[in-house]
């Protein structure tokens, strides 16, 4: 049975930490796939307008994930009613691919508001999280009750909001994101590019 990890997000847009997190994640032999799933809107976060359409984040999670075999692109949220939670997306997974055992993977800073999120405790249950330090986040892992930790997971200075910042400001991000995401990113003028 092949071991997936899920790892949403809003990649607005997917960056080099993103696509290094994924592959350290099947490097470590925690899974065997990463499926990035691009989430259309988290319900915990309110829209500032900043957020890329779907069909633009989609297009550069696919070109981010474009060389990596352990990687993949997925929408299947943005085929799900909203606003969609989590554990509706791990069901449908886990209901149109029986083949597979799916591992929900989740950052630190998530983890320690996890009891809030809908059907914390099935998510716990059935999808064995697999829990990532974040920048930012306060160090702690020996806490982590209910998750298996990637202790050693890269932590690169890099996050989607600054991206977004540099990019209004007319500054480089080229090393921050895939080339041919820097690319897109130019040539459909997003983010103020």
């Amino acid at each position: 049975m092949k071991r997936i990890g899920i790892f949403g997000g809003s990649f607005n847009p997917p960056h080099v930490g993103h696509i290094a997190l994924a592959e350290a994640i099947v490097k470590a032999d925690l899974v065997d796939e990463v499926w990035m799933v691009l989430s259309p809107l988290n319900p915990f976060k309110q829209t500032d307008g900043s957020l890329a359409p779907d069909s633009d984040r989609m297009a550069m999670l696919r070109l981010a994930v474009d060389g990596h075999p352990s990687l993949k692109a997925s929408d299947i949220e943005l085929t799900m009613p909203r606003p969609n939670y989590t554990v509706n997306t791990m069901e449908r997974l886990r209901a149109l691919n029986p083949d597979c055992r799916f591992r929900l993977i989740i950052g630190q800073d998530n983890w320690q508001a996890f009891d809030r999120w809908r059907d914390a405790d099935t998510l716990r249950r059935l999808y064995s999280p697999i829990v990532y330090r974040r920048a930012g986040a306060d160090g702690r892992t020996g806490d982590i009750v209910g998750a298996e930790t990637l202790s050693d997971a890269p932590l690169l200075p890099v996050s989607s909001t600054q991206i977004r910042e540099r990019i209004a400001c007319g500054l480089p991000v080229n090393n921050m994101v895939p080339p041919a995401v820097y690319r897109y990113i130019r040539e459909h003028h997003l983010y103020g590019a």
